[in-house]
């Protein structure tokens, strides 16, 4: 067997994979590299809070032993990938980033981690997430807080900032994450990496822990979703994420290929949809993206799509609606000083409106709907920004409430797909710099429901044209 040099934590998933499955180099190199690079990088990032050195090594050998016995193989195999500690994983605690959680063992895998491990993925550790996860900075009492990579000053995001830091420091090509209101694109986006939300219902998500059904808000607009250092790592953990689970009645068995789209593809350029104001640098880049796509063939048009902010406003009302409900009592008895900070300061942007109220809010999601239908149907993509600020500053949200608010304000732009239930892509562009700090910075690119192969399409064409430093080592 040709030995490579220890540097296979530098590979992108797709190579490793293509690599282990032609026995170039093994499972057990990788998963060895890989956690060599944690124990190197991850004791000042703490993204990965439980490393799972033993048992990634032991599978790693069964991956080699499988290969050797000429095993059909998923597309996976071999390959390191992280899980976030909220999503269930057998014989380990889903803590959620809570004390008093630490010790809820999983009695079986969700159906995402199943779903990795069946693509014959090997998970090597579990990332920080905020307690609760409703946070888009990484930190709580359990497990402390996560840096990002650039800049340990910066947000790393959340609440999917374990994953989105771990894979821009070299530990593990891919990482799992999920999206409720930005938490697997704004992280990719803070430590400049990429992040695939994909469209409501296509990959499945059920946690064996549960001791009740989530509201159904949280059910109808979260997502699972990979991050990874490029746009080709997303679209190969996708499929294998995407594998149907009896234990999601919301699962659908849509096609990841659509039919081809009408050329040119028309693109619908918006700096600012939900009118908040954003910074010149994220303006900048949403027009350079634009300026690469029209390059590339696209047609691109800077128009808005339809009732952009008021999707975001019934996002709101919606899921911190029924948050004031289903979880004012975790807030109270589980979450940490932090996490009950943001809580009492997102829910002073909640709209007090009843029962009947919601339900017309709920109808309204119908409209919503419809009318990005329409819209979509005459420009398949829209390009706007992931956040309208560059990645914040540490513990910015619970500063005050004028610090939320200034932090809410910039990310309601990650809020009306959640709603709509449509895919989108969070894919980096470069960098800027504010107050002599370097930090990433990116476009987001969002797309008809089950066409994320369009997005993706996009984004690898924005990838391929922009010179962003490699996020393993920012700093050189």
């Amino acid at each position: 067997m040709q030995h490579l040099p220890s540097d296979l934590w530098r590979w992108d998933a797709t190579d490793l994979a293509r690599a282990i499955r032609l026995r170039a180099v093994s499972a057990r190199e990788a998963v060895r590299s890989v956690l060599d690079r944690c124990a190197a990088v991850n004791p000042a990032l703490n993204a990965v809070v439980l490393v799972l050195a033993d048992q990634a090594l032991a599978a790693a050998d069964a991956a080699d032993a499988a290969l050797a016995r000429g095993e059909e193989v998923g597309p996976l195999h071999g390959v390191p990938v992280t899980t976030k500690i909220n999503v269930d994983q057998e014989g380990l605690p889903t803590s959620n980033g809570c004390v008093p959680w630490k010790d809820l063992i999983a009695p079986a895998d969700s159906a995402v981690v199943a779903n990795l491990r069946r693509a014959g993925a090997i998970i090597i550790g579990r990332t920080n997430t905020p307690a609760l996860s409703m946070r888009w900075f990484t930190e709580n009492a359990l497990h402390g807080r996560t840096l990002n990579p650039w800049s340990a000053a910066h947000t790393p995001g959340g609440s999917s900032g374990g994953a989105s830091a771990a894979v821009a420091a070299g530990i593990g090509p891919i990482a799992h994450g999920n999206d409720l209101g930005g938490s697997v694109r704004y992280p990719a986006y803070a430590c400049g990496i990429a992040g695939l939300r994909p469209s409501f219902g296509r990959i499945p998500a059920f946690n064996p822990t549960m001791a009740q059904e989530r509201p159904i808000t949280g059910q109808m607009m979260s997502t699972q979703g990979p991050l990874a250092r490029r746009i080709r790592d997303l679209r190969l953990a996708l499929g294998p994420m995407a594998a149907g689970d009896a234990r999601d009645p919301w699962w659908m068995p849509a096609p990841l290929q659509g039919p081809p789209p009408a050329r040119p593809i028309r693109v619908a350029l918006a700096c600012d949809p939900a009118g908040t104001g954003v910074h010149p640098a994220v303006a900048d880049a949403v027009r350079q993206a634009g300026r690469i796509l029209e390059a590339a063939g696209y047609v691109v048009e800077e128009v808005s799509p339809p009732g952009f902010a008021d999707c975001a406003r019934d996002w709101d009302a919606l899921s911190h609606g029924e948050a004031g409900i289903f979880m004012k009592e975790n807030f109270e008895k589980y979450g940490d000083e932090g996490a009950q900070a943001t809580y009492r300061y997102m829910m002073a942007h909640t709209p007090a409106h009843g029962l009947e109220g919601f339900l017309r809010t709920l109808a309204r999601r119908t409209t919503h709907q419809r009318a990005w239908a329409a819209f979509l149907a005459e420009r398949p993509l829209v390009l706007c920004p992931t956040s309208g600020a560059l990645p914040f500053p540490q513990g910015l949200d619970v500063a005050g409430q004028q610090g939320f608010d200034g932090v809410y304000r910039a990310q309601q732009v990650l809020l009306a797909t959640p709603l709509l239930g449509l895919p989108s892509v969070s894919v980096p562009t470069g960098t800027a710099t504010e107050d002599g700090v370097e930090l990433p910075v990116g476009v987001q690119i969002i797309a008809p429901r089950w066409r994320e192969d369009l997005a993706l399409d996009a984004a690898e064409v924005i990838e391929a044209a922009c010179a962003m430093p490699t996020p393993i080592d920012p700093r050189g």
